[in-house]
């Protein structure tokens, strides 16, 4: 009975680290986060020929989405790039770094946005466009 009160708790403890690290390791992989301009595009390659087994807007949009996660990814290098040398400098610098990040971000999400809208037609596609472009300020 007694090593179940000290087991148990430890046990469960234990897994929820494991079940954290696994998350934080996903999430800066999907993110690009520490990535090499290298493995970004061996990632980007990879996605994009995942998209070939799609066809017609699916495809298009799927090759999007890899473009917009690749130049994202690209984006938050470069700003790691530009934080690290512009430490001593750091305010306005990482500011900028972080804004240029962002812009690249939006612009390549309302790419995919806009391709997603390419399935429509009439004023149902008008009507997308606009949404896009008020979502991603365009």
């Amino acid at each position: 009975m007694k090593f179940a009160k000290t087991f148990y708790p430890a046990a469960i403890l234990c897994l929820s680290a494991v079940g954290f690290q696994a998350h934080a390791d996903n999430h800066t992989a999907k993110t690009g986060a520490g990535m090499t301009e290298e493995q970004i595009d061996q990632r980007y390659d990879a996605a994009k020929e995942s998209c070939d087994r799609l066809s017609g807007n699916q495809k298009d949009v799927c090759e999007e989405k890899a473009k917009a996660d690749r130049d994202t990814a690209k984006a938050n290098l470069e700003a790691q790039e530009k934080k690290a040398d512009a430490n001593r400098n750091a305010t306005e610098e990482k500011r900028e770094a972080n804004r240029d990040a962002a812009e690249e971000k939006r612009d390549a999400d309302y790419k995919v946005a806009k391709e997603k809208c390419d399935a429509m037609s009439g004023d149902a596609k008008d009507k997308c466009i606009d949404d896009a472009k008020v979502r991603y300020n365009k």
